[in-house]
């Protein structure tokens, strides 16, 4: 698709010239200054392109759920994932999954995945992560490092896994999330997302545009709509979160797999290429790409 756009632009830009060129020879001698001036004038506005708003109340809020999430010691939640795919008929699929997580900050963490496809879970303990497939009874372990966000990143670079809400539970979402940082501005309120009010913003962050439902009174997400401006499909993603506990116990035994024992080990693979050394985590949620 890239391709061919790019070769159609090519076509346009050179049929462009060649009808600048002949309109510049009939119009030499009449309006040489004229099109001296135009020209210095567009040079003028193309070398200062317009810079990308970042609303204050906009920024306010994305620091304000970054701020309440990366507070607590320990939270769990709900998110339904439901994204696009391209069938071979070329028209989007739906797909979804349902991830029940919970996390204890700084070296625990527990996702297990339910969706269209198998099953999954992943631990990680504070000294050892592991990812289960029920279904086939396997079980990959490796050492990891001692912080959730260096075990993600392990776990993207040794088996490609990337959970979709990565952005949220990192150490400080909005640190992430300012490096890309675009274009922000407040949308307005809902009262009809997550059984409560919420505030709108819409964002740029690096290469997706992001529209994100916040609550009111409890600065938490409820709903992520996302789609990848490189993506030429514009495919759709959406994120939807519940079941938000802050601050409650959390059992050592959550964070361990009581199959390991009679699971099938096998080591960790990444089933996509693999990334260059020091690769960083995929932009944002671009995990549908990655993950499924």
């Amino acid at each position: 698709m890239k391709t061919r756009l790019k070769i159609v632009g090519q076509i346009l830009l050179i049929f462009a010239l060649v009808l600048g060129l002949l309109s510049a020879g009939a119009n030499a001698q009449t309006s040489k200054a004229p099109v001296q001036k135009k020209t210095a004038q567009a040079k003028k506005v193309s070398a200062s392109p317009p810079k990308p708003e970042l609303e204050p109340r906009a920024v306010e809020l994305l620091k304000a759920t970054s701020e309440r999430l990366a507070a607590a010691h320990s939270l769990s939640f709900t998110a339904l994932e439901i994204f696009e795919f391209p069938s071979r008929q070329g028209h989007p699929l739906a797909y979804a999954t349902k991830s029940e997580v919970t996390l204890q900050r700084p070296d625990r963490l527990r996702v297990l995945m339910a969706g269209d496809g198998p099953a999954s879970e992943f631990y990680y303990d504070g000294k050892v992560m592991m990812a289960y497939a029920p279904a086939e009874n396997l079980l990959a372990v490796a050492d990891a490092p001692p912080t959730i966000d260096a075990t993600l990143q392990a776990a993207y670079n040794a088996a490609g896994i990337y959970f979709p809400f990565t952005d949220l539970i990192v150490a400080d979402p909005y640190k992430d999330m300012s490096d890309g940082l675009k274009l922000a501005y407040y949308m307005g309120q809902s009262r009809l997302i997550g059984g409560t009010t919420t505030d709108i913003v819409a964002y740029i962050d690096d290469d997706v545009f992001l529209q994100v439902w916040i609550g009111v009174d409890d600065k938490l997400p409820r709903l992520v709509h996302a789609v990848f401006l490189d993506d030429p499909e514009r495919m759709r993603h959406e994120l939807e979160f519940s079941n938000w506990q802050l601050e409650v116990p959390v059992s050592p035994e959550s964070f361990t797999s009581s199959n390991a024992a009679s699971a099938k080990h096998i080591p960790f693979a990444n089933p996509h290429p693999q990334p260059a050394a020091g690769a960083k985590l995929p932009a944002k949620a671009n995990a549908t790409k990655i993950q499924h």
